[in-house]
């Protein structure tokens, strides 16, 4: 039987003013042996990294930036970034009333622009995973020109959503909660629950057009969703494709007629 009885998320929080990674912090913590459920939270990464390696610009004192250490018995990781995903959303409704889409599988939408993003790392004995490190960047008082010049028309936080300052230690403490639901939800295999959820906030609708970007290939084709194990559902002219997260460099949306 699965036992649930994991310290709640956020239960335990190493503060730090600055770290190269939140997600590196979280891994050495890991293998010392710290419980499921703590937290990494810093002012600054000065190496922060999104998924593919890309850098992850985080500006100190204007965003959070934290790791959770998570040790789930499952081995199929796929719907734990979406999970995460659905979690944030809620917490963002909750505590600032910002309604934000989800763009599979890591990144966090306002207005089609970028507010954050989820980086989901597991590490693996043999063939036993031993934990996942659970990474969230999240723009929260980000002026326009505390961007990086070539992310400005791509980027957005939440001082520039609602035009105000926003308590993080109230978003936090929504977070932690939102976290802990969703994440118990993943541990029960509540798969057609989540994938459900994460159809009806994605950024794109069903029968959109959208474009893949993989290493081998460009897929031009209509978005049918996600399936149970996470991965994105295409129908080309030739036949239905499902992809996972690793294959795939980038997603974009094209008009219905385009």
């Amino acid at each position: 039987m699965l036992s649930l009885g994991i310290m709640k998320i956020g239960q335990k929080i190493f503060r730090t003013e600055s770290c190269a990674s939140t997600n590196d912090a979280a891994q050495n913590m890991a293998l010392q042996g710290e419980e499921e459920g703590t937290v990494v939270l810093c002012e600054e990464q000065t190496a922060g990294r999104g998924t593919k390696g890309r850098k992850w610009y985080s500006a100190r004192g204007k965003g959070l930036y934290l790791s959770i250490i998570l040790r789930p018995r499952q081995r199929d990781l796929s719907l734990l970034p979406l999970t995460a995903g659905l979690a944030v959303r809620d917490a963002l409704i909750e505590s600032v009333n910002v309604f934000i889409q989800l763009k599979w599988p890591n990144d966090l939408i306002y207005e089609q622009k970028k507010l954050g993003g989820i980086l989901c790392e597991g590490s693996f004995m043999g063939n036993e995973l031993s934990h996942v490190i659970l990474g969230i960047g999240l723009n929260v008082s980000h002026r326009r020109e505390d961007f990086p010049e070539e992310f400005r028309s791509q980027a957005v936080s939440l001082k520039l959503a609602i035009k105000r300052e926003v308590n993080k230690e109230a978003l936090l403490s929504k977070l932690w909660e939102m976290l802990d639901f969703w994440y118990r939800d993943f541990l029960k295999g509540e798969k057609r629950q989540i994938m459900k959820a994460y159809e009806e906030f994605s950024v794109f609708s069903l029968g959109e057009r959208i474009e893949v970007e993989t290493e081998k290939e460009h897929i031009k084709g209509e978005y049918k969703g996600i399936d149970l194990r996470g991965q994105l559902l295409v129908r080309t002219q030739e036949k239905q494709r499902s992809l996972l997260a690793a294959e795939v460099i980038q997603v974009r949306g094209r008009s219905k007629e385009g």
